[in-house]
């Protein structure tokens, strides 16, 4: 059964920067047999976040993932990728790309979650989140034209299906490079994610530069 990922109890135990050597494969991360195909340029190093905006897991993690955003290189592209594994986690999917491809959605991203975990909204109905994007500019009928438009419903196809090449029966996860898999279970803790997220990343720099 799908299901958002429970935070393991043990696991690394990371006060500290942890090395790429420190990993172990299978334990700390998974190493995916067929790497997905990264959509970012040749010369950047993808981090993809595959979350639910109902998954409380994710949401615990924006705090210390955003954090470490705002921390990483100029070689690393960040990309937010919904989950879809059918009923409401569609729907917020759909809403995701529909505000992505009205150019709302990096202003809304942090008010969504905070709308359905501080404030107790569903958000899976297309009048609601059609209210909820006209806070941010735009008109309750271009919204519900977004959330019903080939392009948007292309986009949460195309989702599903890297979320499947990815191996996800879960989130919240941090793929790097189409290849790594970390999640709170491999970390340790939500918190530890972004640490082995960066090991691998300098794992990834090192492959390169060889």
């Amino acid at each position: 059964m799908f299901k958002t990922l429970l935070v393991a109890l043990t696991g690394l135990s990371l006060s500290a920067a942890v090395s790429a050597q420190e990993l172990v494969e299978g334990k700390d991360y998974t190493l995916l047999e067929s790497p997905v195909a990264t959509q970012v340029d040749e010369d950047q190093i993808e981090v993809t976040e595959v979350f639910w905006f109902g998954c409380p897991h994710c949401y615990r993690l924006q705090t210390p993932v955003n954090e470490w955003y705002d921390t990483l290189e100029d070689d690393i592209s960040v990309v937010h990728m919904p989950a879809t594994m059918g009923g409401n986690w569609n729907t917020h999917a759909t809403a995701f790309y529909a505000a992505e491809s009205l150019g709302i959605e990096e202003d809304l991203h942090a008010d969504f979650f905070d709308a359905i975990h501080q404030d107790g909204r569903k958000l899976t109905d297309s009048d609601e989140i059609a209210e909820f994007f006209s806070d941010y500019g735009v008109s309750e009928e271009d919204a519900k034209k977004a959330l019903t438009s080939f392009n948007v419903r292309s986009d949460v196809n195309k989702a599903n299906s890297r979320m499947r090449e990815m191996r996800l029966m879960g989130v919240p996860a941090l793929v790097i490079d189409g290849r790594f898999v970390v999640t709170p279970s491999s970390a340790g803790s939500l918190e530890n994610m972004p640490q082995v997220a960066e090991a691998l990343i300098e794992r990834v720099r090192t492959e390169r530069e060889q």
